[in-house]
């Protein structure tokens, strides 16, 4: 009885406290960006920090053709969306529109180049985007810190 109390009174509690949902979401966004940042990486040259790699070009000219855009407006987009989204997620800054923007990308990757993924890998992306559109980037992330410093200034 005494172990059951104790698991209800302290360690739940720290379990739900806001510091261990910030470091539980730190850990979100770290995931999901790492995800999108190798796909990123994996667009650009060899050595280059985002220089559009051949490859790239021929699979969103042939394998990725179903997307609704032009390939050579769809390869940069995604190149750079890659970049910048998971980059801003892990500092926690405009989490919730990063968030949002990947979610949008697996949205497209799904319906347009590969729809047999879903159970298996992308309602695990949009899963995690969903959390961070809910709740943020949590107490460790540059996100808070604006926020109180905005609501210092009023």
């Amino acid at each position: 009885m005494r172990l059951i109390n104790f698991w209800n009174d302290r360690i739940v509690a720290v379990l739900a406290s806001r510091w261990a949902e910030g470091a539980a979401l730190l850990l979100l966004r770290i995931a999901l960006a790492g995800i999108f940042w190798r796909s990123g990486r994996s667009k650009v040259s060899e050595g280059s920090l985002i220089e559009i790699s051949d490859s790239t070009r021929y699979l969103f000219e042939n394998d990725y053709a179903g997307v609704p855009l032009p390939p050579e407006i769809a390869a940069p987009l995604a190149t750079a969306s890659e970049h910048l989204f998971p980059a801003l997620l892990v500092i926690g800054l405009t989490t919730r529109l990063s968030a949002a923007a990947l979610l949008s990308i697996t949205i497209v990757i799904q319906v347009f180049v590969y729809p047999e993924a879903w159970w298996t890998t992308h309602i695990l992306w949009a899963a995690m985007a969903i959390i961070l559109i809910v709740r943020g980037g949590g107490m460790l992330s540059i996100d808070m810190l604006v926020g109180r410093l905005t609501r210092a200034d009023e």
